[in-house]
């Protein structure tokens, strides 16, 4: 099997990691970012067709690029999926798509090993920036005794309400894309929204007073208040991680406006091949769509850096116990921010000079000899 070696090898070529890339550039240390995806972008392309992003065009911009749109257009998927690779080829990022990775593991004599489906790389460094798409989808594990009959989709495999069966659509989980997709489906069916209230930001999005107060919700409260350096930040990383982020552009007015009939528990278990809700009700259901997010999934990288909840221990995206391992878009990794795009830029600048110190320390004590 062929074998180089980079630097810094960067594992996911979405915001978190093209955003790594563009800045180790930027500070003059060599790096690679691996794909599996045939293009730049296509982890946004295969969404649902009606995604657009939560957070308008002015903060969608990764550093050096502006976003191409009005301030107050909200970026479809597809046009920040386009954004992404147009970022990518402006900057000249070494971008190496159609690359899966097999398996990470430390090396013999430090650094780390890579292997890909095209070959095997020694890095001195990797950035994990699989994000919130290294995961694979939770159901409940009753979701194989409802009846055949019941068409059922996780979110990740909703693109469209055609994909929806005759009679009453169930979504199951109350976050942004249980309460996006309710919204949608209710236009074609009967809905029933089931999940905890994980609240909303206070003002609608298409308010003028939006323009006021996102700009402070952005870069003040999710940036220097719901942050990991104090207690209050930290209880809520849990709150984001475990059960999602407070809605942002579908809120409870819009969700009563389209006719949701919301219902604030949780799908208890099965009756007679139905699903029955933790009051008792029974929801006699064509389709069932499970929001119920997903399960963190690094079982590829084979370094002891992870708590039992999938988790790796990290802060701000540096691995203590493991130098010149990294993370990159993780849910809360420095702030509520960091699930937006410009938080995913802001981590990614913290992780890329932290990498350019820790490689210009390891280069030293190389050239010194020091530990021979």
């Amino acid at each position: 099997m062929r074998t180089e070696h980079i630097e810094t090898v960067i594992i996911g070529a979405g915001q978190a990691g093209l955003s790594t890339a563009y800045q180790l550039k930027r500070l003059g240390r060599p790096c690679l970012v691996l794909a599996t995806e045939s293009r730049v972008g296509d982890g946004w392309r295969n969404q649902w067709d009606s995604l657009t992003l939560f957070t308008p065009a002015w903060a969608d911009a990764l550093p050096g690029m502006p976003f191409p749109a009005p301030r107050w257009h909200t970026p479809t998927k597809d046009e920040f999926a386009d954004y992404l690779e147009a970022y990518a080829a402006r900057f000249a990022l070494p971008v190496r798509i159609g690359t899966r990775v097999e398996r990470l593991t430390a090396g013999d004599h430090g650094g780390y090993v890579v292997t890909t489906s095209g070959g095997r790389i020694e890095a001195d460094n990797v950035v994990v920036a699989t994000g919130t798409f290294g995961r694979i989808p939770l159901v409940p594990d009753f979701a194989d005794q409802l009846d055949p009959g019941i068409r059922q989709l996780h979110s990740s495999e909703y693109r469209r309400p055609s994909q929806l069966a005759a009679g009453t659509v169930l979504v199951v989980g109350a976050s942004h894309s249980g309460c996006d997709i309710a919204y949608e489906a209710t236009e074609t069916h009967d809905t029933v929204l089931v999940g905890r209230d994980t609240g909303q930001l206070p003002v609608a999005y298409e308010s003028p007073l939006a323009k006021v107060m996102y700009p402070f919700i952005l870069f003040v409260l999710f940036a220097h208040v719901l942050n990991r350096r104090n207690p209050v930040g930290r209880k809520q990383m849990n709150h984001f991680r475990q059960h999602g982020g407070p809605r942002i552009r579908v809120q409870q007015a819009d969700l009563e406006r389209s006719g949701v009939d919301w219902v604030r528990g949780r799908v208890a278990g099965v009756q007679e091949g139905r699903p029955v809700l933790d009051d008792g009700r029974v929801v006699d259901a064509g389709t069932v769509v499970w929001c119920t997010g997903f399960r963190q999934v690094f079982d590829w990288v084979d370094v002891p850096v992870f708590d039992d909840d999938g988790w790796p221990r990290e802060l701000r995206g540096v691995v203590g116990e493991a130098p010149g391992l990294y993370f990159a878009g993780l849910c809360f990794q420095s702030a509520a921010l960091s699930m937006t795009i410009h938080g995913a830029g802001r981590d990614a600048d913290y992780v890329a000079r932290h990498i350019a110190v820790h490689s210009a320390v390891s280069r030293s004590h190389a050239i010194s000899g020091v530990g021979t």
